[in-house]
């Protein structure tokens, strides 16, 4: 997996208001509540993925690329409403972002035997350390982001290494969503390092 948000050399002060004045509006709402509709569809495609990894070994390409575009939408939203970039993210799971990627290799086999451990056992031995670590990370992140705001609000400058930790947290947080969504067997590492 490879994922990336483009640390800018400057950023706007004045969308950085508008974000934090009106972003709920204009950005979170309409987002948001497509993204309610696509989430379902989501569901419905990994519950099918489930049994056809099961019974084949693979994951259908065509679902696992519809996935991970849905991925890379959240991840365009999340890093717009948390000030990591400038512009307003594009709508869809075939929007693009020059600022933020995300790459999955799409895996030619899966283990039938690693799928029925994640259902039965994932939650125990992936979820729970990891949002416990993760948890902490989220505290650390959320006063680095109300930090930041500030910093970039007065210099137009976001500090390199806050922002690298930022999406050090996304970065963790979605291998995390990889690995229990079924689309890899490589366990996370407790990292946001890329």
């Amino acid at each position: 997996m490879q994922f990336n948000v483009t640390h800018q050399e400057m950023y706007s002060r004045g969308e950085l208001l508008l974000r934090t004045i009106f972003g709920g509006i204009y950005i979170a709402i309409p987002h948001g509540f497509l993204l309610v509709f696509v989430g379902i569809w989501s569901a419905i495609l990994r519950f099918i993925a489930f049994w056809a990894i099961l019974f084949t070994g693979r994951y259908p390409e065509s679902m696992f690329e519809f996935q991970i575009r849905f991925m890379r939408w959240s991840l365009r939203l999340y890093a717009s409403l948390h000030n990591l970039i400038d512009g307003y993210p594009a709508f869809g799971v075939n929007g693009t972002s020059d600022k933020v990627s995300l790459e999955v290799e799409y895996p030619e086999s899966l283990s039938r035997g690693l799928v029925i451990v994640r259902l039965l056992f994932g939650i125990f031995y992936c979820s729970i350390p990891h949002l416990f670590c993760l948890f902490f990370r989220f505290i650390a992140t959320s006063f680095l982001v109300f930090l930041a705001w500030w910093v970039v609000l007065f210099t137009g400058s976001y500090p390199a290494g806050w922002h690298e930790f930022n999406v050090g947290s996304l970065r963790w947080m979605t291998r995390v969503q990889l690995y229990m969504g079924l689309f890899t067997d490589q366990y996370p590492p407790f990292s946001g390092k890329p």
